[in-house]
């Protein structure tokens, strides 16, 4: 019997982004012709400049470039008198200027916005992995019967190990965010104030505590 191979024929990413600039100028085309049909005026404009918001926030700036050209094209083409062709009078060109700066500026905007956003996610992601690495280092400290337990500058405990556990008897729940001078009852050599500004100051502090 003869043997069919089917495979599917991947489009490029780049020549999907530049479909979607036309398909959304296209879109709005249809929609702006078809609410002419029912004496709807005006909605030409904001259509044409959602297919831009719409192309540069999932295709780019380059396609936002063709999908500004394309609307030009069709704005001029199906809307501007004489219809049906691509002259333009002088009083039209004001107003293909505002509308042109107002779906650059557009563009720029969402380019901007879209920008900061995949920086965001990035940076997101970047921090899952931290706490995850984090977290994989708390768990092997916490695997271990040493003693181990740490304090921010405000003296308050951030961590509690299952050996400080098994040392001093209070579980981590207990323990973390408590001061740690308060909870283990410890005697410094030296007034508290004084050890942190001098670990302030030196970055160290040495002594013997009870």
């Amino acid at each position: 019997m003869p043997q069919w191979k089917l495979s599917l024929v991947r489009i490029p990413a780049t020549l999907r982004r530049y479909a979607l600039a036309t398909l959304s100028v296209a879109s709005a085309l249809g929609v702006a012709l078809l609410l002419g049909l029912y004496h709807f005026r005006g909605v030409e404009f904001p259509l044409f400049l959602f297919a831009i918001a719409l192309t540069v926030w999932y295709a780019g700036v380059g396609p936002a470039i063709v999908a500004v050209v394309l609307s030009s094209l069709a704005f001029d083409y199906f809307f501007t008198d004489p219809l049906y062709s691509f002259s333009v009078t002088r009083s039209d060109v004001p107003y293909f200027i505002v509308f042109i700066l107002f779906a650059s500026l557009l563009t720029w905007f969402s380019a901007v916005r879209h920008r900061v956003e995949r920086k965001l996610l990035r940076s997101r992601d970047e921090l899952k992995k931290e706490v995850l690495v984090r977290t994989q280092q708390a768990s092997l400290l916490n695997l271990t019967h040493d003693t181990i337990f740490v304090r921010d500058m405000n003296d308050i405990i951030i961590y509690w190990n299952r050996g400080a556990q098994e040392l001093y008897g209070w579980t981590a729940e207990q323990a973390v965010g408590k001061r740690s001078h308060d909870l283990l009852r410890t005697v410094f050599p030296a007034p508290i104030e004084e050890i942190q500004a001098e670990l302030l100051s030196a970055d160290r502090w040495e002594g013997d505590v009870a």
